[in-house]
């Protein structure tokens, strides 16, 4: 089953065991039905993008979000990030706007997040898929019980890794993660519905380069 799995070799080093377990077995039988007889995001070839983009051994950032973008053309495999060309969904658009506050980098015109990643940052969802238009819809099937996998993977295996956990579902999957070895830092989800009461200001990406600095690291270029 391991071999059918389209991901980075650095990570099937460390999720190879994954891969052979019934629930996983269970997900990908699954999943490939959704994508026969459904619309589902994002394109096949993009689910695992966040493994690719970040290996294993250059993750010094982890984001975690919940469900890819739901709505055609916009989820490409990396949490909170859109196609370049699409509309800037307003989760990111507050993102940007701390970033802006916090660094003074200016507002990007791309949502594409690819830059973040190719420099460590690991943009994981909790759920690898979606139905279009259905919101959750392939949530409890195993791709929390997989993402669950790889943050306690990240966690056990290396150090000096911070993790952003935005609103109470990330920060609910980080309870995993060993605060004696990572940096965690927590704060509102960047939703319109919730930005004000905790995201805006929490100044994550200053934080997150002084402490990689700290530790001899390269900051990250947000």
């Amino acid at each position: 089953m391991a071999d059918d799995v389209k991901i980075a070799p650095s990570w099937k080093n460390h999720l190879g065991g994954e891969f052979e377990k019934d629930y996983f077995r269970q997900l990908i039988d699954f999943v490939r039905n959704e994508y026969k007889t459904q619309t589902v995001y994002p394109s096949g070839r993009e689910i695992f993008r966040a493994f690719d983009c970040a290996g294993f051994e250059d993750v010094r950032v982890v984001i975690i979000g919940q469900d890819p973008y739901h709505g055609p053309g916009q989820a490409n495999g990396l949490c909170f990030s859109v196609r370049d060309g699409v509309p800037i969904p307003r989760s990111l658009k507050n993102i940007f706007k701390e970033i802006l506050t916090d660094l003074g980098k200016p507002i990007p015109q791309s949502g594409d997040l690819e830059r973040w990643a190719q420099q460590g940052v690991l943009l994981l969802n909790a759920t690898l898929t979606v139905r279009a238009s259905a919101p959750g819809s392939h949530q409890n099937k195993g791709w929390e019980q997989f993402t669950d996998a790889v943050i306690k993977s990240i966690s056990d295996s290396k150090t000096n890794v911070v993790f952003l956990l935005w609103g109470a579902y990330a920060q609910k999957k980080g309870e995993i993660i060993d605060r004696n070895k990572h940096l965690v830092l927590m704060s509102a989800h960047p939703s319109p519905l919730s930005a004000d009461r905790g995201f805006f200001g929490n100044k994550h990406f200053s934080k997150t380069n002084e402490y990689l600095k700290s530790k001899g690291l390269k900051e990250i270029d947000w």
